[in-house]
């Protein structure tokens, strides 16, 4: 995965958006499941007029199925032709192509060394929960998970606190083969809004697979009394899996924005995030 186009083509970075709800994920899959990437690399191929050429997009952060995101961002690479000749129009014809649930916002020609995923800083996530004893708004049950027992939100942020920074988050995360789960988690905080709704703010330099909703997990069973505010520290001292963590359901994580430095620092960050990462300590024995 280059850090800068191929000789003749365009870096071109897209800002968008889409509702998750009936998206098999982010990446395209096997089998004819509908894809967020499936979806535009097809509008793309259409309105270029680019015949069976497909324009391969590397995201910041590939979500999950049922995962909706409000400022994702990925990067494709486009032959210096197509660009010259589609950039003033190609927004707004992608507009037209592309189904209601997935919007792209912005296409610009991406600084020298920009990579959307390896060039980011970090990820913010939002995660809505509501302890309201009728349940969801229906015009917000595909964004808000209902949590039937009351809510601590102070409980909540207590424990909160004891995870910040970095560390392997192995007891959070579903591992895959060769990957670290050593993250910085920069902030992990919760606000109850005057619609009840409890809005959770996570932010890492990157996340691991499943590892902001079995946090959510975690801290939901804080909230409703069933551990203390200690426990999820506790969890990730001991470094594996508890099933007492559940992976809360998709419908209510949103990724709301992506950060990169200033365009100089693009291509340290991107050497930065290909190291794997050990704890300071870490030893090999």
């Amino acid at each position: 995965m280059s850090d800068e186009a191929a000789p003749g083509h365009v870096r071109v970075r897209l800002d968008l958006s889409y509702d998750g709800t009936d998206f098999s994920g982010w990446a395209k899959q096997a089998g004819g499941r509908r894809t967020v990437q499936g979806e535009i690399e097809d509008a793309l191929r259409t309105v270029t007029r680019s015949g069976e050429t497909t324009y391969e997009l590397t995201v910041a952060g590939r979500t999950d199925a049922g995962v909706h995101a409000r400022g994702q961002v990925a990067h494709v690479d486009l032959p210096e032709p197509v660009w010259e000749e589609h950039r003033e129009k190609l927004l707004k014809r992608l507009a037209g192509r592309l189904p209601k649930d997935v919007r792209v916002w912005s296409l610009e020609e991406a600084p020298a060394g920009f990579n959307a995923r390896f060039s980011a800083i970090w990820r913010r996530y939002a995660y809505r929960v509501t302890d309201n004893p009728g349940g969801v708004d229906p015009l917000l049950r595909g964004h808000v998970l209902w949590h039937d027992w009351p809510l601590d939100v102070d409980a909540m942020n207590e424990a909160a606190r004891r995870l910040l920074g970095e560390h392997d988050f192995a007891a959070y995360c579903k591992r895959r083969e060769g990957a670290t789960t050593i993250r910085t988690l920069q902030e992990l905080s919760l606000v109850r809004g005057a619609d009840g709704v409890v809005t959770a703010t996570v932010r890492a330099d990157a996340f691991c697979h499943n590892m902001v909703r079995s946090l959510i997990g975690a801290l939901l069973f804080v909230g409703d009394g069933h551990r203390g505010a200690e426990w999820p520290g506790k969890v990730l001292a001991a470094g594996v899996r508890d099933s007492a963590v559940h992976v809360v359901r998709p419908h209510g994580l949103t990724l709301e924005e992506v950060g990169y430095p200033a365009d100089e620092l693009l291509a340290a960050r991107n050497l930065e995030a290909r190291n794997r990462r050990t704890l300071p300590g870490a030893g090999c024995c």
